[in-house]
C-alpha cells in the first residue's frame, strides 16, 4: 500500500551505503523472517507490549494469554483491565501497558467491529494517524503494526536504527524520528509493492539483530559487524 509520509532525497553517497548496507546485512545473517506473531493481531499486542522491555518478556506474556484461549480480540477486550494486567505482568510495566492495549482494543472492536482489516483500510497516512490517535500509541508502535500486520509500507525506525545511523555518519545526534523515517524510505524505495514490503521488514530486522550483536549501547563490538566495512575513517562517530 502506498502513501507513506512524504519523503526527502538523500544525498546519492548516502543512498548507496544504506543500500549496501541491507546487502552486507543480509548476506551475513540471510533474510529474516520477522516481526515474530503468529498472526496480524498477535503483531499489534506484540508492538504495544514490547516498548520498554524485551521481546522474550512480551514472549511469556503472550504464552499467557493464548494458554486461556484469549488472544482474540473481543476476547481480550471483554477482560477487566485489572485481570489483563496480571496475565501482562511478565511484560513489565504491565497496569500501563494494559490501559494502553484496552485503548487499542476499544478502538478495534467497537470502532472497526474487531476486524484488523478495517482498521487497516485505507491510504497508509491516514491509517497511520488513525493508529496514532490511539492512547499509548507512538510512531514506532504505529509502523510496526503497519508494516508487519497491515501490509503498509511505512518504515519503522528504533533506537537501533539511530544508534547505528549515528556510529555511521549516516545521520546527526539530533535527528529525530520522522526525518529518519523519510530518509530510509526516499533512500530504500528502489522495489515497488510487496517487494518493498518485503524489503523494508527484513531491513529493520536486519538492524535489530545487528543492534543487539554488535553495535550496542556501551562499546559497539565493531569487529566481524556485517556494517564494520561501512564505518567512516577513524572508528564510529560515538
Amino acid at each position: 500500500m502506498t502513501g507513506v509520509p512524504s519523503r526527502s532525497s538523500p544525498d546519492p553517497s548516502l543512498t548507496r551505503a544504506l543500500r549496501t548496507a541491507y546487502r552486507s546485512m543480509r548476506g551475513h545473517y540471510g533474510h529474516l523472517s520477522w516481526w515474530p506473531g503468529e498472526t496480524p493481531f498477535e503483531v499489534c499486542v506484540g508492538a504495544i507490549l514490547t516498548q520498554n522491555t524485551s521481546w522474550k518478556n512480551v514472549e511469556r506474556a503472550i504464552q499467557n494469554l493464548k494458554a486461556e484461549g484469549l488472544l482474540e480480540p473481543r476476547r481480550l477486550y471483554g477482560l477487566p483491565v485489572d485481570q489483563l494486567a496480571v496475565r501482562l505482568r511478565p511484560a513489565g510495566y504491565f497496569n500501563v501497558k494494559a490501559r494502553r492495549l484496552r485503548e487499542f482494543l476499544r478502538v478495534l472492536v467497537d470502532g472497526h467491529g474487531g476486524d484488523l482489516d478495517r482498521l487497516f483500510a485505507g491510504r497508509t497516512v491516514e491509517v497511520r494517524e488513525r493508529l496514532l490517535a490511539i492512547r499509548g500509541v507512538g510512531p514506532e508502535t504505529a509502523d510496526s503494526m503497519l508494516l508487519y500486520a497491515g501490509g503498509h509500507h511505512s518504515f519503522v525506525v528504533d533506537a537501533y536504527t539511530k544508534r547505528i545511523f549515528l556510529r555511521h555518519g549516516w545521520c546527526s545526534a539530533t535527528a529525530r524520528y520522522d526525518e529518519l523515517q523519510r530518509l530510509c524510505a526516499g533512500a530504500l524505495s528502489q522495489k515497488t509493492g510487496d517487494r518493498r514490503l518485503d524489503y523494508w521488514q527484513d531491513y529493520h530486522a536486519q538492524l535489530v539483530i545487528v543492534g543487539k550483536d554488535f553495535c550496542r549501547g556501551r562499546g559497539p563490538r565493531c569487529a566481524g559487524c556485517p556494517l564494520e566495512s561501512l564505518l567512516p575513517g577513524g572508528g564510529p562517530r560515538v
